[in-house]
């Protein structure tokens, strides 16, 4: 189960964590944290060292009820930093957290690696041109409406059986644009409420079914700090939890803001399972 990443295979047979870079003033938890280049760069070197095998680049923030960000806006905070990142760890490989075809396409001309769209595809017509022709990977999360919208549309009669048929028609359309290298997330806390959530962890190996690695994106979210009455600051425990889960269920890749903690997951991981 390998995925190309500009020439580089990725074995994914062996789990890995990608790291989140939010460069948005206004992210759930770690909004506008990284503004200055220095900041920026400091905090991907420390992802980097810490254990990353991808960093998730994000400047549109897709928290529930978030402001709408122009694409013109997005691309002027994003193209800048990966050009900056490419230049200083030419070998870091890069996901870009978009659903925008425009800031994708501009994003892998810089030297971005992968392409993580939290609609696939369904905010953006020409998004499946786009990846077929640089043939990166793409990762495609399973959202309701926009995150504007998204918290209003948490109806399903049977939320992990629409799930895989979503996805299992999204998979067909991708082929037919030559997108080799999927990966599928099944979008914890867009357009579901706390209990669907953990419905879906629950019978989270279902989605191996779809014979695509998949990813679980945990971290510090509300699904967490809503249950245990807290906070995004004091969910890390809880994240380190539901990623071994979600390891334990087949999960191939961790996003997450504590790169640290989830590689010693990982590693803690490989050890009982992987000979």
């Amino acid at each position: 189960m390998t995925i190309n990443c500009k020439g580089k295979l990725i074995d994914l047979t062996h789990p890995r964590v990608m790291g989140i870079l939010n460069i948005t003033p206004n992210s759930f938890f770690d909004g506008g944290k990284y503004k200055t280049e220095s900041e920026i760069l400091s905090q991907v070197e420390k992802m980097l060292n810490d254990g990353a095998t991808f960093i998730d680049v994000g400047a549109y923030s897709s928290k529930p009820n978030a402001d709408a960000v122009t694409v013109e806006e997005e691309l002027a905070r994003i193209v800048p930093v990966v050009e900056r990142i490419v230049n200083n760890f030419p070998e870091a490989l890069l996901s870009i957290d978009t659903f925008r075809s425009e800031v994708a396409q501009a994003c892998i001309e810089k030297g971005a690696a992968i392409i993580n769209d939290i609609s696939a595809g369904d905010l953006d017509d020409r998004m499946f041109e786009v990846v077929g022709k640089y043939n990166v990977p793409y990762i495609m999360m399973h959202m309701r409406g926009t995150p504007q919208t998204m918290q209003t549309m948490t109806d399903y009669d049977d939320i992990v059986k629409e799930i895989l048929f979503y996805f299992s028609e999204k998979i067909a359309k991708a082929r037919t644009f030559g997108i080799n290298d999927l990966i599928i997330d099944p979008g914890f806390g867009f357009a579901k409420t706390v209990d669907q959530n953990y419905e879906i962890v629950r019978k989270l190996e279902l989605f191996s079914s779809l014979e695509l690695p998949f990813l679980a994106g945990f971290s510090r979210k509300s699904m967490i700090y809503k249950l245990l009455d807290t906070s995004a600051d004091q969910a890390l425990n809880g994240t380190t939890v539901l990623n071994i889960i979600g390891l334990n269920k087949g999960a191939r890749i961790v996003r997450v803001h504590d790169v640290k903690e989830a590689v010693e997951c990982v590693q803690l991981w490989n050890k009982i399972n992987l000979k």
